[in-house]
């Protein structure tokens, strides 16, 4: 084993443990608990680790749920700005939107029953960051949907508020997926037409729309 190898090796073994310890936290919240619930002891003995190793990777299990939320939404952020920035809102590109946004939420579906409940029933750190991340969606659309030609004329404040709607609805729509069974491809495929209608529907109901100057806070 030469002298570069050897630290190449111990970063793998590292980043393997890592992973195990965030495969592990995402499954116990999948089959029991809120991941706020969980202790370190049991995190770490269903990653197969000590619990002396966790703290080589997170400071504590707070630590540890940021770093899953981040896991949960940054790829995701990323594939939806890629959707909106190549084509307008039309049918298409909304259907597109909620396919790839629900295709996503069923491949990843322990990162969004972790999510889920730490929405609904966590720590109020987890909350405060799940709500970020949630505004962090709103503030793209809002950009993105401001050079929409026939969205010209409406203020930056009403954009927000739109914005706001496409995300809440979907993130509600999320959680009703969520409770569905994984193999319930018709009660997961009506979810998606559920979806694509309400946002079609905020979508081409704002071209009637007429803002009102933005109230200067």
């Amino acid at each position: 084993m030469t002298r570069e190898t050897a630290p190449r090796g111990r970063k793998a073994r590292k980043g393997r443990t890592r992973q195990a310890l965030m495969d592990a936290a995402l499954d116990l919240v999948a089959k029991k608990a809120p991941f706020s619930s969980l202790s370190l002891r049991e995190v770490t003995k269903k990653a197969g680790v000590v619990p002396t190793a966790f703290y080589r990777h997170f400071t504590d299990m707070s630590a540890l749920g940021l770093t899953l939320l981040d896991e949960s939404f940054r790829t995701l952020r990323l594939m939806m700005r890629e959707v909106r920035q190549h084509q307008l809102p039309n049918e298409q590109m909304i259907r597109g939107s909620m396919e790839t946004y629900f295709n996503y939420v069923r491949n990843n579906r322990t990162y969004f029953l972790f999510v889920s409940k730490e929405l609904y029933g966590g720590s109020a750190t987890m909350r405060q960051a799940i709500r970020r991340e949630i505004r962090l969606f709103v503030s793209e659309l809002a950009m993105d949907m401001a050079r929409f030609p026939f969205l010209i004329n409406v203020s930056s404040q009403d954009l927000q508020m739109m914005a706001t709607l496409v995300v809440n609805s979907v993130v509600a729509l999320t959680q009703e997926m969520l409770e569905l069974s994984e193999d319930d491809e018709a009660g997961q495929n009506e979810m998606l037409i559920m979806a694509e209608k309400q946002v079609r529907l905020i979508y081409f109901g704002v071209a009637q729309w007429r803002s009102e100057p933005d109230r200067i806070a």
